[in-house]
């Protein structure tokens, strides 16, 4: 498996943040308040980008947010090495708590990487959500 992780801009996560995640919806749903204030992370095979990731950081604790790889990249564990990184970028950090809003669908994949349910769940355009999160021992 041939990749390179990297830091992109917020504008170069859109497309696959759209194709991926909200086809249905257009280009601008899937712009963040706050994207300008987060950090982008890109997976890169081939010099193609392929798998995109966001962090914002509030207090000392970190969200990931719009996480998605291109449909025909998905299950050969690109999105895998990818969080993989992030999450071991934000423990070296020392940051306290890492945490996403999950699709229940998703909850599976995440507890591979120590996140925990929480009883927090929503619902957002029909697609159920559970806030997940891993502590970090400081």
């Amino acid at each position: 498996m041939d990749f390179e992780i990297k830091r992109i801009s917020h504008e170069e996560t859109l497309l696959i943040r759209h194709k991926v995640m909200w086809p249905n919806k257009t280009i601008a749903y899937v712009r963040l308040p706050n994207d300008e204030q987060g950090r982008h992370f890109g997976l890169l095979t081939k010099g193609k980008l392929i798998s995109i990731i966001s962090i914002f950081s509030e207090q000392n604790n970190i969200q990931f947010r719009k996480f998605a790889t291109l449909n025909e990249f998905q299950g050969k564990g690109y999105g895998t090495k990818l969080l993989a990184y992030i999450i071991n970028l934000i423990e070296s950090e020392n940051h306290h708590k890492i945490w996403c809003n999950a699709r229940i669908n998703r909850a599976r994949f995440y507890k591979k990487f120590g996140l925990q349910e929480t009883d927090k769940r929503f619902e957002k355009d029909g697609i159920e959500y559970i806030i997940m999160e891993k502590e970090f021992i400081q």
